[in-house]
C-alpha cells in the first residue's frame, strides 16, 4: 500500500468535572488536504516581469503580453489608481525589442500644457525666458525606447491636437525650433478614467482615442481578484525583508482575514503601503493585526457578503474558486461540480458549509445541461 502524507491540525481539550478535576482529554484531528491544495494553487500564482498574480483574469492578460510587446503598436492601459499601470507598461517595454533602450514615464495630468510640451518635445535656447541653452525632450531622450503617457485623460484639447500630430507624422518640433525632428519611440498611454465615455461626452478627442487605442489592456481592481491578496502579501514581505534587512516570517491568519475583508480603494499600492506600515512596527515573527494602521483595524470586520460563512483566508479562497466556477457555468450546479472535479452532492455540501448564497434558478436551462 502506497503511503501518503496528509496535512492535519490537532486540537486538544481537557475534560473536567464540576470540581475542576481532570477526567481526561479529547483530541480532534482535521484533514487539511483540500486547503493545502488551495494554498499551493494560490501560492504558485502567475508571474511575468515584476508583476505577480494568482487571478485567472490576470493570467489572461499575462498570456497575451509577449505578443502585445512584439507588435510595437500603441497601447492604452486602463485601470483604477494603484492597480499597477506603470508596472504593466514596464513589463511590455522589457518584453519588446526596445528593451535595451530607455523607458520614460511622465504624468500628463500633473503638468500644464506649456511645461508638458517642453518636457516631451524639448526646447531651443531663447525659446522663452531663462531658456539659456538647448534642452532635449523625452521624445529625444527615449529615442528607440518607450514613453508612458500616464493620466492622458487629464490633458487639454489643445495638447491632444499636438500629440495626435506627433503620432500621425512620427515627428515633433521642439519649442523655438524652426524644423521638425523625426521620432522613434513607442507610445503607451494610461488612464484611470473611461476614455470611451469621455469620447462620447466630447471630453476627449475621438481621433486621438482611436490612435492610442490600437490595443487596450484593462487591469481589474484588487477587490475583483481577492485571491491575489495572499500572494501579494507574501511578495511584499519577501521584498521588504530584503530591503530592510529583516526576517519577518509571514502574516498571522487573523491579520490576513482583515485584509481579505477590506475593499482596497487604493488597490495594490494601498496593500503595499499597509504591509510597509506593518514592517515599521513588527520587529520579528508574523505580522499581527496590531501592526496595521488604525484606520484599517478600526473597520468592522466582515467578509464579503457572498463569503458570509468563511472564517479564514483559505475558506475565503475556496469560496472564491467555487463562486468563479459557478459564474462561468451560469450557476449550473452539475457543470460546476464537473469543472471542479467533484460530485454534485459534494458541491452542495461545500456550498452549504461555506455559506454561499446561490440564485434560485439553476443554470441548466441556459447551458442546456442536466
Amino acid at each position: 500500500m502506497k503511503k501518503k502524507r496528509i496535512p492535519i491540525t490537532v486540537s486538544t481539550s481537557l475534560l473536567k468535572d464540576e470540581q475542576g478535576n481532570i477526567l481526561g482529554c479529547v483530541e480532534t484531528f482535521r484533514d487539511h488536504s483540500l486547503v493545502e491544495e488551495l494554498r499551493k494553487q494560490l501560492a504558485a500564482g502567475y508571474k511575468i516581469g515584476d508583476m505577480i498574480s494568482a487571478s485567472p483574469e490576470m493570467k489572461k492578460i499575462f498570456n497575451i503580453l509577449p505578443r502585445v510587446a512584439e507588435s510595437d503598436s500603441t497601447i492604452l492601459i486602463e485601470g483604477e489608481t494603484g492597480t499597477g499601470k506603470e508596472l504593466m507598461a514596464k513589463v511590455i517595454h522589457n518584453l519588446s525589442f526596445r528593451t535595451d533602450k530607455p523607458f520614460v514615464a511622465i504624468n500628463c495630468g500633473a503638468l500644464p500644457d506649456t511645461l508638458l510640451e517642453s518636457e516631451l518635445f524639448g526646447y531651443k535656447a531663447g525659446a522663452f525666458t531663462n531658456a539659456v541653452k538647448d534642452k532635449p525632450g523625452y521624445f529625444e531622450v527615449a529615442r528607440g525606447g518607450t514613453i508612458l503617457l500616464d493620466e492622458i485623460a487629464d490633458t487639454s484639447p489643445a495638447f491632444q491636437v499636438r500629440l495626435l500630430r506627433v503620432l500621425e507624422e512620427k515627428e515633433f518640433q521642439p519649442l523655438g525650433a524652426v524644423k521638425k525632428e523625426k521620432t522613434d519611440v513607442r507610445i503607451i498611454a494610461a488612464t484611470n478614467k473611461d476614455l470611451s465615455k469621455m469620447v462620447s461626452d466630447e471630453k476627449f478627442r475621438q481621433d486621438l482615442f482611436y490612435r492610442i487605442n490600437i490595443m487596450r489592456i484593462e487591469i481589474p481592481p484588487l477587490r475583483k481578484r481577492m485571491e491575489d491578496v495572499s500572494t501579494l502579501v507574501d511578495h511584499f514581505i519577501d521584498k521588504l525583508n530584503r530591503i530592510r534587512g529583516k526576517s519577518i516570517s509571514g502574516i498571522d491568519h487573523k491579520a490576513l482575514e482583515i485584509l481579505m475583508s477590506h475593499n482596497f480603494p487604493g488597490n495594490i499600492r494601498e496593500l503595499e503601503n499597509i504591509i510597509e506600515h506593518a514592517f515599521v512596527l513588527c520587529s520579528e515573527g508574523d505580522i499581527l493585526p496590531r501592526h496595521f494602521p488604525k484606520t484599517l483595524i478600526g473597520q468592522p470586520f466582515s467578509l464579503p457578503e457572498e463569503c458570509a460563512g468563511s472564517i479564514d483566508q483559505l475558506k475565503a479562497a475556496e469560496t472564491k474558486i467555487i463562486l468563479d466556477t459557478l459564474k462561468k457555468n451560469n450557476y449550473n450546479r452539475t457543470a460546476t461540480a464537473k469543472a471542479l472535479g467533484m460530485h454534485k452532492s459534494t458541491l452542495f455540501r461545500k456550498v452549504g458549509k461555506l455559506g454561499i448564497r446561490l440564485p434560485k434558478i439553476d443554470g441548466r436551462r441556459l447551458t442546456q445541461e442536466d
